[in-house]
């Protein structure tokens, strides 16, 4: 009989968090997809207007990596009022070799959220200027806090921006973030300041409409855009792109369908035959990344289920090393 390894949320809070090791795991991650032999099928999506949902499942099996993980993220943004979280999920990890299941992490987008904010490390690894004196982040929720975190593995800074719609929530992380961060964080009076005062720039919201312009762009600067993930959400304008000197994706295919790509293609600003660099390069050293301290970078990440297999089968490792989860038989 085939043994499934269950792990909770909690047991997975207990032996994963937002450290250079998960950083160095997910730039793995990507150094892998510039390998031939992974199998990364598109996001299969389901948009629920009827119940102001949408669903995403993603996964990769990865050459090499013992476990291949399938992700189900649903997120029904009526939920509060009724008491529960909008965001929730699930990992489905199947052997490499045999396709029988291993272990369902009960993770409730907990893994999701780490190698989300990861990836924007590994994003500012690579494209961050050395000299960072103040970061900026776009929206106060969740990504806005770990993306801050992943940030700060890779560049140290002296101060940090925040900007949000809501007013008292942006003053509320503000205050969360220099406890936390023992940094000091203040609230940027507009966008546009937030951008020209700093030189990493992080966008975490779910906007449909551009927040960022391209003539507010100076030298120097590098934006890590992780908030659109669906072909509906745009946070900036497509000159913005444009305009970059160094313009990286996590996946060409998915950032044309549903990243700030799409929006830049289906404006005209940009060609649907354009060619990009992915992270994938610069993780596995075939792109050199930023190259000059003055060069504008912008890096469009919309998730991929590599991300997801290698967190979920580095999980299921560290949770057997500890003795977590509970054993159940398939039969």
């Amino acid at each position: 009989m085939a043994e499934i390894k269950i792990l909770t949320e909690s047991e997975l809070r207990q032996c994963v968090a937002l450290s250079a090791e998960l950083n160095d795991v997910i730039a793995d991650a990507f150094a892998r997809l510039a390998e031939p032999g992974v199998v990364m099928p598109p996001v299969l999506s389901m948009d629920l207007p009827a119940v102001n949902g949408e669903v995403d499942i993603k996964t990769a099996w990865v050459p090499g990596v013992d476990n291949f993980a399938i992700k189900v993220s649903p997120g029904f943004f009526d939920n509060p009022a009724k008491g529960l979280a909008s965001l929730n999920g699930l990992m489905v990890l199947l052997s490499a070799d045999t396709g029988m299941v291993t272990a369902v992490l009960l993770d409730n987008g907990y893994l999701t959220d780490l190698r989300t904010a990861a990836a924007g490390g590994v994003a500012a690894r690579y494209l961050a200027p050395q000299q960072v004196h103040t970061a900026g982040v776009i929206g106060t929720g969740v990504q806005a806090r770990l993306q801050v975190e992943a940030l700060l593995l890779e560049r140290s800074i002296e101060r940090l921006l925040v900007w949000g719609r809501d007013a008292d929530k942006a003053a509320e992380y503000a205050a969360e973030q220099s406890r936390s961060l023992k940094l000091p964080v203040s609230v940027a009076d507009s966008v546009e300041m937030l951008v020209q005062e700093s030189q990493v720039v992080i966008t975490t919201t779910p906007a449909r409409q551009p927040l960022i312009r391209a003539e507010w762009l100076h030298p120097g600067l590098h934006i890590t855009a992780m908030g659109s993930d669906s072909p509906l959400k745009n946070e900036i304008a497509p000159q913005v792109l444009a305009d970059a000197d160094i313009l990286i994706v996590d996946r060409l295919s998915q950032s044309l369908e549903r990243g700030e790509l799409r929006t830049a293609v289906s404006t005209g600003v940009l060609s649907a035959s354009i060619a990009l660099p992915e992270l994938s390069a610069l993780c596995a050293g075939q792109h050199p990344g930023r190259s000059a301290e003055d060069q504008i970078s912008v890096c469009d990440l919309t998730g991929t289920g590599v991300q997801d297999t290698v967190i979920a089968d580095h999980a299921l490792s560290l949770a057997l090393r500890n003795g977590l989860g509970t054993s159940i038989h398939s039969k």
